[in-house]
């Protein structure tokens, strides 16, 4: 028996391929929208892929379930909770699939989502690993507010947090303590608060040290659980549906996309620009409507917070190298369906002035200052007391909120979400009210040190 674990380390997602040596046959769990790589490892191990696990809906990103069963014959298993519009093969508390000398035993472990699942693998009778999905992370487990829309919203929330609790106490935590735990996600998911960047634990050291296994009342579990979660991309209910339904092929969908050295002679008024050169370069010209989500580790989550599944946008880069990368990185996402055309930007006549850093010391009560970061990063540490704080992915519909009397100032913890909400509000209000990047600058300033109106 071998396992494999894929890493997406822009998402954070981590994905199996589960071979049983004797007879050469691959079981999948939650596979990522690209399925070369499996296909590689199967090639490679002169194995075939007879089933793919999909442990509930995705939020976060889109799996090639459905292509990689159209493609190899393999069987979609998940539970019948997950309404999916393919057919698939239910896999519930009791369902077993089997393989070689390898078991696979369903346990219905909902919290994170109704349809959720944790799949526990058994080899020659004797339980070895527990593939968690989203409900049990490394130090932390999945959070109950991404899926569930309409109604109450709160009530939702505290019922599936309750289901957390016991589906980590009434199932997972029964598991012997040598079972190795493989999560779906790591450090740097928006699927949970508190993960650790380890690729892979056992449940003998969650038991010890996971904050969500510890002994305390089903209340104080589900006030802690919902309580300082992470904003929840635009994106999220989109990839929900779309995995329910099932993705089309990743090199078919990628390829449809409109890729030239140049923008089009003249771009579809009110569609966004996404460019994602440096922030230099940005600043120094862009095109108008231009949101600055540069090339870097959170393109896609943040791609998905600021553009709304339901618009198009261009996708602007320094070369066509980058923009077939990026391209390949906004299918993770199901947006590449949502690119206008993708063109290499040579800058534009929009311009963004520099912080004067010195003055803006000196002189900060001349300033409106924007916090861009989450709601819970705010309260652990207001870093200038007379800021407004509006998490980036809310300008839009906060926009109102922000004073246009004196110079904006916007700041995140370390300059990336900093960039995309400064471009996003100059380009939302009037052109005379400048828009400052604070940038990198933000972690010379002391919470002690600042300004106190």
């Amino acid at each position: 028996m071998k396992v494999r674990q894929f890493e997406d380390k822009f998402l954070a997602h981590y994905s199996y391929a589960i071979l049983s040596e004797c007879e050469s046959k691959i079981v999948l769990v939650d596979p990522g929208r690209n399925p070369e790589p499996y296909y590689n490892f199967a090639k490679a191990n002169q194995a075939e892929i007879i089933a793919v696990v999909e442990t509930h809906s995705h939020a976060d990103f889109v799996s090639s379930h459905l292509e990689i069963a159209r493609t190899t014959g393999a069987a979609i298993y998940a539970s019948k909770k997950i309404e999916a519009k393919y057919d698939l093969t239910p896999f519930d508390e009791g369902d077993l699939l089997a393989f070689g000398k390898i078991v696979l035993k369903a346990i219905n472990t909902p919290g994170h989502s109704y349809d959720s699942i944790s799949v526990l693998l058994e080899h020659d009778g004797v339980p070895k690993y527990l593939f968690s999905g989203d409900t049990l992370f490394i130090g932390d487990c999945g959070r109950p507010d991404l899926r569930e829309s309409g109604g109450n919203m709160d009530a939702q929330r505290e019922k599936l947090a309750a289901k957390m609790y016991h589906s980590l106490r009434d199932k997972l935590m029964l598991l012997p303590d040598d079972v190795i735990l493989y999560p779906a996600h790591g450090a740097g998911t928006l699927c949970g608060k508190a993960l650790s960047d380890a690729a892979s634990s056992t449940m003998g050291e969650q038991k010890a040290e996971n904050w969500s296994l510890q002994p305390m009342s089903e209340e104080a579990f589900v006030n802690e659980l919902t309580s300082d979660q992470p904003i929840i991309p635009a994106y999220f209910p989109f990839d929900v549906e779309l995995n329910k339904k099932g993705a089309s092929g990743f090199m078919e969908s990628t390829g449809r996309v409109k890729v030239t050295d140049s923008k089009a002679r003249q771009l579809e008024p009110g569609v966004w620009v996404v460019d994602s050169r440096g922030q230099e370069e940005f600043k120094k010209g862009h095109l108008a409507r231009s949101i600055n989500i540069m090339d870097g580790t959170k393109f896609e989550t943040w791609l998905g917070s600021m553009i709304d599944p339901s618009e198009e946008f261009y996708l602007a880069a320094q070369d066509i190298e980058t923009l077939e990368r990026l391209i390949g990185r906004t299918a993770s996402i199901g947006y590449e369906t949502r690119i206008r055309e993708a063109f290499v930007s040579k800058g534009g006549e929009q311009t963004m002035p520099l912080l004067d850093l010195e003055n803006f010391k000196e002189h900060q009560d001349q300033y409106t200052i924007v916090d861009v970061r989450n709601g819970s990063e705010v309260s652990a540490n207001k870093i200038f007391s007379n800021s407004i704080a509006i998490p980036f992915a809310d300008i839009k519909s906060r926009i109102a909120e922000i004073p246009l009397d004196k110079p904006i100032a916007v700041h995140c913890a370390g300059g990336y979400r900093s960039a995309i909400g400064s471009s996003l509000i100059a380009s939302l209000i009037r052109k005379d009210v400048p828009v400052l990047d604070i940038g990198e600058h933000i972690k010379g300033f002391d919470q002690q040190l600042v300004y106190n109106s």
